[in-house]
């Protein structure tokens, strides 16, 4: 039985979800492949994701492949009552609500984890850190799992690493049809739709400064200078801060760039990337944001504690009143800008992503016997078909090699 906020919502929740199908093409392929096959007949996938309506349609695709699922939300802010009313409405197990307090949402995780999966797909690693302590005993099942972000990733990395790592985990994040598209013009595009949407600011003509210049900041910086900002890198890797330099941006240390922003995101994945003392010198009315994934990266234990009073401005939009009469701006109490005060990604872009997911949950069932406890990688031949299926929807003319280049690229050179 599911465990949700109203069920009332369910048609709401249904509608989403039959909007994001329409641009889905490759997730409705596969979906077409798995009804056929059934190659998850009879097993049991667990499911923690942020939990709006293009996660909903991979919990559908994955049924229509055989499986029983239960899923859950790995944020509760991004968590939508429509959504979790309408997946309910059709049979599956549902555990979240939105706004859930710390307590429930370690309780959703662990009703979503008892039904002792065969296969996991988790969204920065709680599922992961769960079935290695509290919940080990729901681990007897399973084969793998998949994991969607950064963050999750560099906990992988580190379980790897040290040699904690107890089951097979798939690196989602790190396939090209992952991390070139929905880090890059996902977060980007999306980030901003939030931001200029709970603001109602204009970006042009302003200071922004984007922390961290990975796969997401690159996206995040491109998208502000295309809207007319004026971009600042902060980094701690040099050899990104030199590629943000040749792409046109302006390169500093955080205490310097707080001086001088007015719009404020980060990406790093990292904690305190700005805290107290960033803080105490920035400008009145900047607005803060977090695109990274927990909500560790603005320091907002720091940010209360220098504040003499703090209310709501908008919705998703806290003011936070400094001693000197300054008003700092944090957005959606510094979690994930884009999808709890967002749409999230676009549903063109989850749909390479989800498809990662879907195809990398049934190599990990094809490939169970030969999987080694540790961190594996996407093969390119599965990286690879998403991204030619998606080309071909997008009606992509892709030249190919003639024989001769064929040899010329690949052959032995006799």
């Amino acid at each position: 039985m599911s465990i949700i906020r109203d069920s009332s919502l369910a048609a709401a929740g249904v509608q989403k979800i039959e909007w994001v199908k329409e641009y889905m093409p490759v997730l409705r392929q596969i979906e077409e492949r798995f009804r056929k096959e059934q190659p998850f007949k009879g097993k049991r996938i667990s499911v923690c994701i942020h939990l709006e309506a293009k996660t909903a349609y991979l919990v559908q695709v994955l049924a229509a492949g055989g499986a029983d699922v239960a899923v859950t939300g790995s944020n509760s802010l991004s968590t939508k009552d429509d959504i979790c009313a309408g997946l309910a409405s059709q049979g599956y197990k549902v555990y979240a609500w939105h706004g859930a307090t710390e307590e429930e949402y370690w309780d959703h995780l662990k009703k979503t984890l008892e039904f002792k999966p065969h296969i996991i797909i988790d969204d920065g690693g709680d599922f992961v850190s769960l079935l290695h302590g509290e919940c080990a005993a729901y681990a007897e099942n399973l084969l793998g799992g998949c994991e969607e972000t950064t963050t999750g990733i560099t906990r992988l990395k580190a379980r790897k690493k040290e040699g904690s790592l107890k089951f097979p985990m798939m690196a989602v994040n790190d396939a090209d049809s992952k991390h070139l598209f929905d880090n890059v013009h996902g977060t980007g595009q999306s980030v901003w739709d939030s931001i200029m949407y709970t603001t109602n600011v204009m970006l042009t003509g302003r200071d922004v400064v984007v922390a961290g210049y990975g796969f997401c900041g690159k996206g995040v910086a491109m998208r502000a200078k295309g809207l007319g900002a004026r971009v600042i890198v902060t980094e701690i890797n040099p050899w990104r801060a030199m590629e943000a330099v040749m792409d046109g941006f302006r390169v500093m240390k955080m205490d310097d760039a707080a001086r001088i922003g007015e719009f404020f995101v980060t990406v790093t994945g990292c904690s305190d990337v700005i805290t107290t003392r960033h803080f105490e010198v920035m400008k009145h009315n900047a607005f803060l944001a977090n695109a990274g994934h927990f909500d560790v990266e603005v320091n907002v234990s720091a940010l209360k504690a220098a504040a003499t009073q703090v209310n709501n401005r908008r919705p998703f939009i806290d003011g936070y009143h400094m001693k000197d009469g300054r008003i700092l701006n944090l957005l959606a109490d510094g979690k994930l800008v884009n999808i709890v005060a967002g749409n999230g990604h676009p549903a063109d872009i989850m749909d390479m992503s989800f498809a990662l997911q879907a195809l990398g949950a049934k190599y990990i069932l094809d490939n169970a016997n030969n999987l080694t406890p540790s961190l594996h990688y996407i093969p390119t031949e599965v990286d690879r078909e998403i991204a030619l299926m998606k080309a071909k929807a997008m009606n992509l003319g892709l030249d190919e090699l003639t024989p001769e280049q064929d040899k010329y690229f690949y052959g032995t050179g006799e």
